[in-house]
């Protein structure tokens, strides 16, 4: 069919007169239409395509927002939770330190109040036998309190 639309053909008649194809004109009107028809076709398939596309990609990233959606929530979750259960065992670990730094305190305390009560005691006894010995021998307190008073005197001076 192209052929004979591409060029004129002419054709002998029966008596050796030419005489020009008419048939040339008719088929290249046919192909025409079919080729419109086709292309009309092919666009309708392309565009169903592309909708048939456009609406999976759409549901695809609907889809894709709810997981992400999920995720946050369970990440969040999870940090929430692991952050609470920090804060527990930092207050176990604080309260249990307390109680050891307090029981030490304590035992501390306990002796030091001993080694008061005993340094009190020896004070009290020392201070006694002074007391005792300065009865029985006036005249030595009173050389020992003079001679004492001298050594602070004179260590009072150097500084």
């Amino acid at each position: 069919m192209e052929h004979n639309a591409a060029r004129s053909e002419q054709k002998s008649g029966p008596y050796g007169a030419q005489q020009k194809d008419t048939t040339r004109g008719v088929g290249n009107a046919s192909s025409t239409a079919a080729m419109s028809e086709s292309v009309e076709r092919g666009k309708e398939a392309i565009a169903t395509a592309a909708s048939d596309a456009m609406n999976s990609a759409g549901s695809d990233l609907q889809s894709l927002r709810q997981d992400f959606n999920s995720l946050k929530d369970t990440v969040t979750k999870f940090v929430t939770d692991a952050s609470g259960e920090a804060a527990k065992s930092a207050r176990e670990v604080t309260s249990h330190m307390a109680g050891q730094v307090s029981e030490v305190a304590s035992g501390l305390a306990d002796k030091g109040a001993e080694m008061a009560g005993a340094v009190s005691g020896q004070a009290k006894t020392f201070a006694s036998e002074l007391e005792t010995m300065a009865r029985r021998n006036p005249l030595g307190a009173i050389a020992g309190a003079v001679v004492v008073g001298l050594l602070i005197g004179s260590m009072g001076r150097r500084s």
